[in-house]
């Protein structure tokens, strides 16, 4: 060994220097330097021999053994931060909400009580879409199923005591049933003064087009706009004109394809404000039309908004004012004609705990059973019994009738003239009351008791007050 030889050589040169008992003990510890040398070298060839194999083996030395499992743990890592890089911009919702309702029997269409269940899923997916520039873009899909109808009630103002009903009446009661329920396109241009990045603005543009939910970019509320986890009953989901009174004009399931172009300001933190123009086809009086892709987009529904945040006591708020003109409004006669109408719609936290909400809506124009809509009411979350998740809800409605209803109300088609006979003398308002309670049973599990209560149900003084009670079960993440 080569180790060995230059031991030697190195004993033979201190010969001279020591003498007898010295120069053995001298060789004794070279040779026992050798030996640990000689050792270490094998230590070092057996190393190579384990590290130039990707396997691992027990029969390995430990310290290779070790190398290789950080050597696997650091390609795992890395192979886990390109799949987050893939992923980066790509987040997933979903939701299946259930729930069973009950009537009694003066207020169903059937004249008896009546209780039925039924149930809705939502998945939802939002993807990157590119960039121009300094211009971000956005995909979005919606996919929406479900199955069973609302309890069926006499004919009132209130759209349904249950909105989130899925199925219609062409659809089978046996059958499940799916739709594409958004599809669209947003482009996020942000508006630079030559300084700074995209990253530091404060004012943006947001250009969006597709198959979309009207209601997600327009009369928003923060405490009444979600009804598969607040209020149920139609006439406090959105605006009663736009939604129960159909002005909003989308098809069967509430979408319609349209464009919107807004302007968002975000300079001042809590004083955020903007504009939103939207333009969506109608589906007017006839099967097929312009928000179900049937016809063209003439005589749109045309939407103006107005938004601002605003702080009460330092609590945020949000409020907004808008425009409708729907080109193809159908009237209590069935008849096309040009409605126009205005709302405003307002959320403000007034306590660590509580929310007030309101929404009002005027109609300008247009053969309507109500003209006029007014809706408050209050979320308090359970920070006060020590159950912060949990929310109680309680929400106040009236719906007026409009003097042209009121009138034609009275009308017999004894003559054959074309007018039709309600049946009843429509006068004074149809007034509603909701309250829920929402109990988190788990961060993905809620149960919502609810009850209704519909007096003058259809304006009709004569008609007995309608109630209806219900319980809600959502799981969703």
């Amino acid at each position: 060994m080569r180790i060995t030889r230059i031991a030697l050589a190195l004993a033979l040169m201190g010969g001279s220097a020591f003498a007898g008992e010295d120069i053995q003990a001298l060789k004794a510890e070279v040779r026992r330097l050798a030996q640990r040398l000689e050792v270490l070298e094998n230590h070092n060839q057996d190393m190579e021999r384990a590290l130039a194999s990707d396997r691992v083996s027990e029969k390995e030395p430990e310290m290779a053994t070790r190398l290789k499992a950080v050597e696997i743990q650091t390609l795992s890592m890395r192979k886990q931060a390109r799949q987050i890089e893939s992923l980066e911009g790509i987040t997933v919702g979903a939701s299946l909400t259930g729930v069973m309702q009950s009537a009694i029997a003066g207020g169903t269409a059937s004249g008896e009580r009546e209780t039925l269940a039924n149930y809705r899923g939502d998945v939802s997916v939002t993807l990157p879409g590119g960039e121009i520039g300094n211009t971000d873009g956005q995909i979005f899909a919606h996919l929406r199923l479900g199955q069973g109808e609302g309890v069926r009630l006499l004919p009132t103002y209130t759209g349904t005591p249950n909105s989130t009903a899925f199925r219609v009446g062409s659809v089978a009661a046996d059958d499940s049933f799916g739709i594409l329920a958004q599809a669209w396109y947003q482009l996020k241009v942000p508006l630079l003064d030559g300084q700074g990045s995209k990253t530091s603005a404060r004012e943006h543009l947001h250009i969006t087009f597709g198959k979309i939910d009207p209601f997600v970019f327009f009369d928003q509320n923060a405490a009444a706009d979600d009804e598969s986890s607040k209020f149920l009953n139609n006439v406090f989901v959105h605006n009663p004109l736009l939604d129960s009174g159909g002005d909003i004009g989308a098809d069967l399931y509430g979408f319609a394809p349209g464009a919107i172009l807004q302007y968002r300001n975000e300079r001042d933190k809590g004083a955020e404000w903007g504009t939103s123009l939207g333009l969506f086809g109608t589906a007017g009086n006839r099967t097929a039309n312009g928000a179900n892709f049937g016809r063209g987009l003439g005589s749109p529904l045309i939407i103006l908004q107005a938004q601002s945040a605003a702080r009460f006591n330092y609590l945020p708020g949000n409020y907004r004012a808008y425009l409708w003109r729907n080109g193809r409004g159908v009237g209590y006669d069935n008849a096309e004609r040009h409605h126009v109408g205005f709302g405003v719609s307002a959320d403000q936290k007034v306590a660590d705990d509580l929310t007030l909400f309101g929404r009002y809506g005027h109609q300008l124009r247009g053969n309507v059973r109500f003209d006029r809509a007014l809706t408050a009411g209050a979320e308090l979350t359970g920070g006060p019994w020590k159950r912060a998740a949990d929310s109680l809800g309680f929400a106040v409605g009236a719906l007026r009738t409009s003097r042209r209803f009121r009138n034609d109300s009275l009308v017999i088609d004894a003559n054959g003239d074309g007018i039709a006979d309600f049946g009843y003398q429509a006068s004074g308002s149809e007034e509603q009351l909701e309250l829920y309670y929402r109990y988190r049973v788990n961060s993905r599990f809620e149960l919502t008791p609810d009850i209704q209560w519909i007096r003058r149900p259809g304006a009709d003084g004569a008609a007995q007050a309608i109630t209806v009670a219900g319980l809600r079960a959502k799981v969703g993440f």
